[in-house]
């Protein structure tokens, strides 16, 4: 229980000492200082519990399907509704180009043409329609227009629910200390009521070298923001498809920013070592047999004598 009480959880295997993740939350509060990221504390059962707002951001390449509707109700399309659902969270990404009201976690509104549409399979098809024929009637435009809905300023279509966010954009979500990677995962999807199942999602925190570690299901990814510093320059936590996205290692992140011809000579010179130590290590057991038979040969010898 002692134990407990003087270190905070890393993963289900892993503990920090209190003292240092307080004094690496005191640097992380400080350089949000006057912003809404800013980490608060609380005990809980004689545990330390962090909670705030975590930055994800988005590294998917397919598209995901949202929810036609919520549990409770049908998406409203009236701009009363509008007001009643746009986030209450505040996010360094505008939403939308007009500001809204504050209320749920889901934006959803009218939206104007944008080239952002072709991201969904709907708006693409949409826009082969439209090469065929430039010509559409107010009743087609309106129509189009009444399916259009942004996320976080991201568009997609409520017909068909298929939604490809940008990559690289980011969200955020508010969590605390004690849920972990699945945990935030589903709290994600949720927010943005997206159908797809957790399991498909992983999180990765992505260095600025190109260094990408996966956070495990066991692991607390606000505590891991912390440890790792307040600063997304150097550091990001990704959430990406689980069959498509894969670590890699500090040494081999060296590598990834040269170009196709340095590389190469790389692997040249990889191979020129290769066979130096190829060749040396012959010549090395060539000499350690001649002495191997020549000892044996020696005590034939001697044995023939005798």
């Amino acid at each position: 229980m002692g134990e407990r009480q003087t270190c905070v959880k890393l993963s289900e295997e892993k503990l920090i000492p209190k003292a240092d993740i307080l004094s690496l939350l005191r640097t992380y509060n400080c350089y949000h200082e006057g912003k809404n990221f800013q980490l608060r504390t609380r005990e809980e059962d004689g545990e330390l519990i962090l909670e705030g707002l975590l930055n994800i951001y988005w590294g998917l390449r397919r598209p995901i399907r949202l929810q036609m509707y919520d549990d409770n109700e049908r998406f409203r399309l009236n701009r009363l509704s509008v007001a009643k659902q746009v986030s209450a969270e505040s996010n360094n990404n505008l939403l939308d180009r007009e500001t809204e009201p504050a209320g749920a976690d889901v934006s959803v509104g009218e939206e104007e043409d944008s080239p952002q549409l072709l991201r969904t399979r709907s708006d693409a098809s949409f826009m082969q329609v439209q090469r065929r024929s430039k010509t559409h009637t107010a009743r087609d435009l309106q129509r189009l227009r009444t399916h259009r809905f942004s996320i976080n300023g991201h568009f997609y279509n409520h017909k068909t629910s298929v939604f490809t966010p940008a990559y690289g954009s980011v969200t955020n979500v508010r969590v605390n200390s004690s849920m972990t990677t699945g945990q935030v995962l589903n709290l994600l999807l949720h927010k943005f009521r997206v159908e797809n199942k957790y399991e498909e999602f992983v999180l990765y925190m992505v260095h600025e070298s190109g260094e990408r570690t996966r956070l495990r299901d066991g692991e607390y990814p606000l505590v891991a923001r912390v440890l790792y510093g307040p600063c997304e320059k150097i550091s990001k936590i990704f959430i990406m498809e689980a069959d498509l996205g894969e670590e890699v290692t500090y040494d081999v992140a060296q590598y990834i920013k040269f170009e196709i011809p340095v590389l190469d000579s790389f692997v040249e010179k990889l191979k020129e070592e290769e066979e130096r130590e190829i060749n040396k290590l012959t010549k090395k057991f060539s000499a350690l047999r001649s002495m191997i038979l020549h000892q044996l040969e020696g005590r034939a010898h001697t044995s023939d004598r005798v």
